[in-house]
């Protein structure tokens, strides 16, 4: 079942170092995820690819409000993790209730950290823990066009018409 992927930090934590046992490529990544598009869907499936395992971090609620307002999130966090793990390309989602995903990536210690290519690999939170531990840091191309902000922008343009 799907909700099995969504995991406390330690299970991920245990899970992650059985994978490595095996040899697997561990990748992760993070985000908001609010509203799941196609912008993010091709972004994962592209860190996937990276590697044998695909762990996503995502924002708690309190933690999104922090980032981005206090009309945010759209869709609670349970929402948010269970339509990640439905998808057949995530191993597995974890919570963080930091602003940054800092802590989990010292606990997890991925093989490879990926973020969009609207950053900077010296400005990535964990990029120097994970090159420390022998990992590699890359960007991912981003889908032109996508994003949650612009579709909320268009339900509240639409809405006021």
């Amino acid at each position: 079942m799907t909700a099995d992927k969504i995991q406390n930090l330690s299970s991920v934590q245990q899970q992650i170092q059985q994978w490595k046992t095996e040899g697997q490529k561990v990748v992760f990544t993070n985000g908001c995820f609010d509203i799941l598009h196609i912008g993010h869907v091709d972004y994962l499936e592209k860190a996937k690819l990276v590697g044998d395992k695909l762990v996503v971090a995502i924002n708690t609620d309190a933690s999104v409000k922090r980032l981005k307002g206090q009309s945010r999130p759209i869709n609670p966090e349970y929402a948010r993790a269970r339509l990640l793990a439905a998808l057949s390309f995530v191993d597995a989602v974890v919570y963080f209730e930091e602003d940054t995903p800092l802590q989990v990536i010292e606990k997890l210690l991925p093989n490879v950290l990926v973020k969009g290519n609207d950053y900077q690999i010296s400005n990535i939170v964990g990029a120097d823990v994970v090159i420390a531990n022998g990992g590699e840091v890359l960007t991912i191309a981003l889908t032109e066009g996508f994003s949650t902000s612009k579709i909320i922008d268009k339900i509240q343009h639409n809405e006021q018409q």
